[in-house]
């Protein structure tokens, strides 16, 4: 009877330590990339990094957001130097957004913008909602 009681025990500890290594494993990553420079080499660089961790990862396995605020977002516009790589990264599964705050200020509408990007109101705020949800931040 002790030894029937000392199975279960070490099954019981096997089965929820197996659920939590299930539960961990099943976890995707999430990174989260600041681009406040209109630098053309700056959003090539921020791509790349996007580019090589859906490599390293799977695609399928990590969320990718590239936030633009500030002058950043001139290279979202529809005469951006990069508009072809943001274009293809976007159809890779990478989410790109504007900051609305920024594009009011530069008086930018959505028919000035790359027509792939999404938006949010505020960049520097979705970058704080995106680390207090546990993404990783990333600036190049």
């Amino acid at each position: 009877m002790k030894h029937g009681l000392q199975f279960r025990i070490l099954a019981t500890a096997f089965l929820l330590s197996f659920a939590s290594f299930c539960a961990h494993a099943a976890e995707r990553e999430k990174v989260v990339f600041q681009v406040s420079d209109s630098v053309p080499g700056k959003w090539n660089l921020t791509l790349s990094n996007a580019s090589n961790l859906q490599d390293l990862l799977g695609k399928d396995n990590v969320d990718i957001e590239i936030v633009a605020y500030g002058p950043g977002i001139d290279m979202l516009r529809l005469e951006s130097e990069v508009g072809d790589k943001i274009d293809k990264a976007i159809g890779n599964g990478v989410k790109i957004v504007a900051c609305q705050n920024t594009m009011k200020a530069k008086k930018l509408t959505k028919d000035d913008m790359l027509t792939s990007i999404d938006y949010v109101p505020g960049g520097v705020l979705e970058i704080m909602r995106k680390e207090k949800a546990g993404w990783s931040y990333v600036r190049p």
